[in-house]
């Protein structure tokens, strides 16, 4: 009798025809990281003309950080909101609901012209990016499903290159003179296509867990583990976002013209650490990788905290790249594959504990450094590494 692989099971029990399985799974696969891409891309146009917009609006830098919660506010609000929508109306519906409407939200920051208009755009923007982000993510966790073997880093991949993508089209756009509100519905039409042609490709059906009809189910002890452990990776990341150039600049002592190579280095291994991290998750297995993420992010903290130098601390930030490339996307696959609450939801817990330490490790720095030095901020951010270590070592949810 002819085996059937795990992926060839589910595809049958999801109603999608098995007739040349692998080249279906691959469309699927396609087609998630096509939406992982393309929500990418929305986000980083935006921060490509936030300095536009800023001058645009006369906004001084006290005022622009303050309408700049505006988005954050929006994503924490909806967080539990979105996984149970997901999970009642299954990621693909939601996703192409949300997909569309989030570009048309993007479109929204161009008409800007006061700054309470910013803000209501951008708290608009977040709510409709956090369905996105719970959606996209559940689809994801569900492909892998599919599989049978770990590639939700390879769509993370998808979700940096399109960053490196969106800053460069961004940077076009403003050498072109484009304002926003066209750059942005320039990049609204790429999406509704995207959406067009690959949204029946995405993997159908609903959470595989059922909804319990409680009203309050307390979270899972293991997700708020794994929120913890996506809270010090996303620390981290925000660290480097908003803080690289600063380190390079004032701490580094760098060049002008080499100011960007901490951040762009950066961000050039962790692209690379999440199109290798899926090969390196089958191999060492999910929790080893997580540990061995964290040790790495550490060593990159510290290499660029006692050797401030420019070839030294390029180094160190590569290591931290490296680190931090493969511990989000593995800790929104163990959620998606918990069996005591629907994917959804579990995803929603994970991603709402995480992203606080995307919101508090850029400020946690600067208070630090406000006391110390900026140096001391990194130190402390290499030791949120040791705590992933740490706390992945403990869990048995992890293999």
């Amino acid at each position: 009798m002819e085996e059937i692989s795990p992926g060839q099971e589910i595809l049958s029990r999801s109603n999608i025809k098995t007739e040349g399985s692998e080249s279906t799974l691959n469309r699927i696969r396609l087609a998630v990281a096509l939406f992982y891409f393309g929500q990418g891309i929305a986000f980083a146009s935006w921060a490509s003309r936030i300095p536009d917009i800023k001058h645009t609006l006369n906004l001084s830098d006290g005022e622009l950080g303050s309408i700049l919660l505006a988005l954050p506010a929006g994503q924490l609000l909806t967080m539990i909101i979105s996984g149970r929508l997901v999970t009642r109306f299954g990621s693909k519906r939601i996703l192409t609901i949300t997909a569309p409407l989030y570009v048309l939200a993007l479109t929204n920051l161009g008409l800007a012209t006061a700054p309470w208009h910013l803000a209501a755009f951008l708290f608009l923007f977040g709510i409709v990016g956090n369905m996105c982000n719970i959606s996209v993510n559940t689809q994801g966790s569900e492909a892998e499903k599919l599989f049978g073997r770990p590639i939700m880093t390879s769509f993370h991949g998808a979700w940096s290159i399109a960053g490196f993508t969106g800053a460069l089209v961004g940077l076009l756009m403003i050498n072109l003179h484009i304002v926003p509100y066209y750059h942005f519905w320039i990049i609204a039409l790429l999406i509704f296509g995207n959406v067009t042609l690959n949204y029946k490709h995405l993997v159908p059906g609903k959470g595989v867990v059922t909804e319990r009809k409680k009203k309050f189910v307390m979270p899972d002890w293991g997700l708020i583990q794994l929120g913890i452990i996506g809270f010090c990776s996303m620390a981290t990341e925000g660290a480097m976002f908003d803080w690289s150039g600063v380190y390079f600049k004032d701490i580094v002592r760098a060049p002008s013209s080499l100011v960007i190579l901490g951040y762009t280095s950066f961000m050039i291994m962790m692209a690379t650490g999440r199109f290798i991290g899926d090969k390196i998750i089958a191999r060492l297995g999910r929790k080893r990788t997580i540990q061995i993420s964290g040790l790495i992010i550490s060593a990159g903290m510290f290499i660029s905290v006692f050797l401030p130098y420019v070839l030294t601390a390029t180094i160190g930030f590569m290591l931290v790249g490296v680190g931090v490339s493969s511990i989000v996307p593995t800790v929104y696959s163990v959620a998606g594959k918990n069996g005591k609450i629907a994917p959804g939801i579990a995803i929603a817990i994970v991603s709402s504990v995480s992203y606080f330490g995307f919101l508090l490790g850029p400020p946690l720095i600067g208070g630090i450094s406000e006391l110390s030095s900026l140096q001391y901020s990194y130190a402390v951010i290499g030791c949120f590494g040791l705590l992933v270590s740490f706390l992945v070592s403990k869990m048995s949810a992890i293999e």
